[in-house]
């Protein structure tokens, strides 16, 4: 279709019915015809754009603008460029203009077509997305968090400084690359399983001790968040790493002034019977023996060498209690001069070479005072008791029977009430 056809025709209608702005220009990229919408849009009548060049319509930036899309289309290659029109009265909007070229047989192109296309909205659109982006790169930059993305293959597509500083290596060089080549064989094989929790949906953590390169050994916690599509499906997970040592560490403390007697730093009251319920939760197997232990004498050393001497025994006797058994065994403070051990056995005989050892223990930490020795009564789980409260009720019994018979001893408490050594 011939848009330079004479006025009046079908083909001309036709073009200005168009609702687009339509214009064909020379070689020299002067305009040599234009639809009504072009007239619109350029805000003049037809007579006074005719003839005249883009530079001369619309100024030199225009023409920069459009001169290497002229250019290709010229040389028989179709495209478009973009600008923002500041020559409507409305104000100024973005506008893409596709130039084609036209052609007459096989002979060189002598002109060229142009269409606009009002994509200020878009363009608007693009903008506050792009700068929204690039808000968030400089946030995900700056955080001084170790931050990742990997698709579901496990392979990098995002890194921030900070996991830049922390690997040691150029962001180009771990973009692309599998995460678990990044992070080495064995690092790999203990982060794999909450990848592939955080891949089945889940959002998990992972806290671990840390030996960095510039800080020492550090508690740091790795989250794992997926990322989902429209359908629901994981396409991808986001990981941030926090270093958490200090509240680690506050935490540690915290939980170990509530489970420690501060006085011997060993099990408080409170966290001994925490131990003895689990370890009689139905269907525990193994049998186990708690020891009721009570210094002999005690409260005459208190009374002849005060109580700082007697608060050096009490710990004195805690560390030996405490290095009397394994490290899977339990040593609490019950109070006062009272002690509590947990610890498995094989049978009787076990608990009771066991009760023997720990007399021994108690009288060789009597350097302090050589009159102290213990009474020390045990029950056995579950054949003497399954319930925690009645085993330790055992335990009592038979201590107080140990100091009846003259103290420094060991007794074992019998079903029907009886005691024996």
């Amino acid at each position: 279709m011939d848009i330079t056809a004479p006025p009046g025709t079908h083909a001309e209608r036709l073009v200005d019915a168009i609702d687009l702005p339509m214009a064909r220009w020379d070689r020299e990229a002067r305009l040599v015809f234009c639809n009504a919408p072009y007239e619109r849009w350029a805000g003049q009548p037809r007579e006074a754009l005719v003839g005249r060049t883009l530079a001369q319509l619309y100024g030199n930036d225009a023409w920069a603008a459009a001169r290497n899309t002229f250019a290709a289309a010229l040389a028989g290659r179709n495209g478009s460029y973009e600008r923002q029109l500041t020559h409507r009265a409305q104000g100024a909007r973005w506008a893409r203009v596709a130039v084609f070229c036209e052609r007459d047989g096989d002979g060189p192109v002598e002109s060229v077509y142009t269409v606009a296309f009002d994509i200020d909205d878009d363009v608007l659109e693009r903008q506050r997305l792009e700068a929204t982006r690039k808000r968030l790169d400089r946030f995900t930059d700056n955080i001084p968090f170790p931050l990742t993305y990997v698709d579901a293959q496990c392979v990098l597509r995002f890194v921030n400084r900070a996991y830049v500083r922390a690997t040691g290596q150029a962001a180009e060089h771990l973009l692309g690359q599998p995460i678990g080549d990044i992070r080495g064989a064995q690092r790999w094989a203990e982060h794999k399983p909450y990848f592939d929790r955080a891949f089945a949906g889940e959002t998990v953590q992972y806290t671990r001790l840390t030996d960095l390169a510039d800080k020492g050994p550090r508690w740091m916690r790795t989250s794992y968040v997926p990322d989902f599509d429209d359908a629901g499906r994981v396409i991808g997970l986001y990981t941030v790493t926090m270093d958490v040592h200090e509240l680690t560490v506050a935490q540690e403390r915290l939980k170990r002034s509530a489970e420690r007697d501060p006085l011997t730093d060993c099990y408080s009251r409170r966290a001994m019977m925490d131990r003895i319920n689990a370890a009689l939760m139905p269907g525990a197997q193994q049998p186990v023996a708690l020891f009721f232990v009570d210094l002999d004498g005690f409260k005459g050393v208190n009374d002849r060498l005060g109580h700082t001497m007697g608060d050096q025994l009490l710990a004195a006797a805690a560390q030996a209690l405490q290095q009397a058994v394994r490290s899977a065994d339990a040593v609490g403070r019950f109070g006062g001069d009272e002690f509590l051990v947990l610890a498995p056995v094989r049978d009787a005989a076990g608990g009771h070479v066991l009760a023997q050892h720990l007399l021994q223990a108690v009288r060789d930490c009597g350097a302090l005072d050589s009159t102290v020795s213990a009474s020390i009564g045990y029950a056995i789980a579950p054949g003497d008791a399954s319930q925690p409260l009645r085993l330790l009720q055992l335990a009592d019994e038979a201590m107080y029977a140990a100091k009846r018979a003259g103290k420094n001893r060991v007794m074992h408490c019998m079903p029907a009430g009886t005691q024996r050594g």
